[in-house]
């Protein structure tokens, strides 16, 4: 029998995204549910499953006609196939790639969610048609992935490519959620514009739009600090200045590291466009090896909340050596 489909999966803490993919990377159907974080997480797997088969009833497909499935999961993974740890479902060193197998009954791959995002984009997105490129996500914290030669970079232990937790304040630096200080995403993120535009907002002197934004709604979004710095706010405009000097410090560390074609951003935060991506040259090229930061593209990421299940599939199409175009 034929077998022209890949199965995609993109597990969140709150939803699960699933996605059926032509073997080119072309999306034919994607849906999601709610991630069902009871029992220790355990009923995940068997909850995809249901959803899949149901899928497949309503299209009048059959399991035989996908060549396998492919999985993204927020934590490390190792071996493609064991999640050491998912805070956000329960997980701890969870057989994913083993259950999933047994649970659809088809070849199973899994990846680390982030890492499956910048292959979606490899893939088929903004960096279609290199080999080398620097995934990040800049939304409520910060998410990277890492490709060398078409292949992502896992780690000994799965955790390459946290980019959000390269250290970028030496002294002090607000604490970061994994426990260290000075983390790259405790600035260069959704909660750190908010952070960033509440300790100036602290200021009764201080004048902005943002502090008219805060008394009309009692909050401040990072969207507010990008929109405000647009229309030419002085307060916003300090506050995005050091978000992005940040990251360029973060970016420049990596180009001279990697010497990528690219460095592909994506998130919440892309969202502000040439607010974000304009003044970043500058400080990518302040912070980088020279002869990295001029050669290194700095793109805009174009798969949206389809990346991770895009590049799901892709670990599928990957090891079944698909004519991927690059």
């Amino acid at each position: 029998m034929e077998k022209p489909y890949i199965l995609g999966v993109d597990l969140g803490g709150t939803a699960v995204k699933l996605a059926i993919l032509s073997r080119d990377g072309g999306m034919v159907e994607k849906w999601s549910i709610a991630t069902d974080k009871t029992n220790g997480g355990e009923n995940i797997v068997p909850q995809i499953a249901a959803s899949f088969f149901e899928k497949c009833s309503e299209r009048n497909l059959s399991r035989e006609q996908f060549i396998g499935v492919g999985m993204g999961a927020p934590g490390p993974v190792v071996d493609e196939s064991v999640v050491t740890r998912a805070v956000n479902v329960g997980w701890v060193n969870y057989p994913l790639k083993e259950k999933l197998m047994a649970a659809i009954g088809l070849p199973a791959f899994i990846g680390n969610d982030a890492n499956c995002a910048a292959a979606g984009e490899l893939w088929i997105g903004a960096a279609k048609g290199m080999k080398n490129v620097i995934c990040l996500t800049l939304g409520t914290g910060v998410g990277g992935g890492v490709i060398v030669d078409g292949k992502i970079v896992e780690g000994i232990t799965g955790g390459a490519g946290e980019i959000g937790h390269m250290t970028v304040q030496m002294d002090g630096g607000e604490l970061c959620s994994c426990g260290k200080r000075g983390c790259l995403e405790t600035i260069a993120s959704g909660k750190g514009a908010i952070r960033l535009a509440m300790e100036r907002l602290k200021d009764p002197g201080v004048s902005s739009g943002l502090r008219r934004i805060y008394e009309e709604n009692q909050a401040v979004t990072a969207k507010d600090v990008f929109d405000q710095a647009a229309e030419g706010d002085p307060v916003a405009r300090e506050i995005v200045e050091e978000i992005v000097r940040y990251l360029g410090y973060g970016i420049g560390a990596l180009c001279s590291i990697f010497n990528p074609e690219a460095i592909v951003i994506g998130g919440g935060l892309s969202n502000a466009g040439k607010t974000l991506i304009d003044p970043l040259h500058k400080y990518v090229e302040q912070f980088a090896f020279p002869a990295t930061a001029k050669d290194t593209k700095i793109l805009l990421a174009k798969l949206g909340n389809d990346a991770g299940v895009i590049g799901a599939g892709y670990l599928v199409a990957q090891h079944f050596n698909e004519p991927i175009e690059m």
